[in-house]
């Protein structure tokens, strides 16, 4: 004796919901602004020192340090003005800004590496700059702090372009490290090639990390307002 299926009803999909409010949302996207206000005066004041500093001494590593700087302090703006106004809640200010974010790791990648041949192949010596190894020293220190706080936000609010400058952060505090090894290096030891060497590994990272920033490869980011859960396990391997 056959059996007859009885023809089953399947419930209609419910629109995801978001995982945080609207409110939340807003207080969060405050925080970044105030994180990239921050950052925007740390730059200014980094970017100038640093110049400075550099053309004194003939340094290379410090001058690009400071341009660096700029770059970043247009990064920061570029925050801002994304979490500003009803841009808060806009997906389009959010690509844009994710786009804009990612094209200055490009700028700053072949400025460094090029200058980071260049010093090679010359073996130019900068003079000693106990300017630039106090200032290398507060960037080692402050910009992880920030880049950490970013991230944390960017994955709250589901931001590629938050996560981009978070990472933007955390790359400034490296090539601060290579400064201060080079620079260190320079004054105890002579070893005045360190800096380059060091400065050719953080242009390849810049170019990575562009390339993801781009592409809104930003570790477990995903928009809380379309349903993204904040808590849900990580997949992306740079969270493992």
């Amino acid at each position: 004796m056959s059996t007859v299926e009885l023809p089953t009803l399947t419930a209609p999909t419910a629109p995801p919901t978001a995982a945080i409010s609207r409110r939340r949302y807003d207080q969060l996207g405050g925080r970044v602004r105030l994180l990239s206000w921050l950052s925007l005066g740390w730059m200014t004041i980094e970017g100038a020192v640093a110049i400075t500093a550099g053309i004194a001494a003939s340094s290379i590593a410090l001058v690009g340090f400071g341009l660096d700087s700029v770059i970043e302090g247009v990064a920061a703006v570029i925050i801002i003005w994304r979490f500003t106004g009803e841009r808060v809640f806009s997906h389009a200010a959010e690509e844009r800004a994710q786009k804009l974010v990612a094209a200055q790791f490009f700028l700053l990648a072949p400025y460094v590496g090029y200058e980071s041949v260049r010093a090679l192949i010359d073996g130019e010596h900068a003079a000693v700059s106990v300017v630039g190894i106090a200032l290398a020293v507060g960037s080692v220190i402050f910009m992880p702090m920030l880049g950490i706080a970013k991230e944390r936000l960017a994955d709250q609010l589901g931001s590629a372009a938050t996560k981009g400058e978070g990472r933007q952060n955390m790359l400034c505090a490296y090539l601060a490290g290579a400064l201060l090894v080079g620079l260190a290096g320079n004054a105890i030891a002579g070893a005045w090639w360190l800096d380059p060497v060091v400065g050719l590994l953080i242009a390849a990272v810049a170019v990575k990390e562009g390339a993801e920033a781009w592409h809104g490869e930003g570790c477990c980011v995903g928009s809380p307002l379309d349903g993204f859960a904040a808590g849900e396990p990580c997949q992306d391997d740079c969270c493992r």
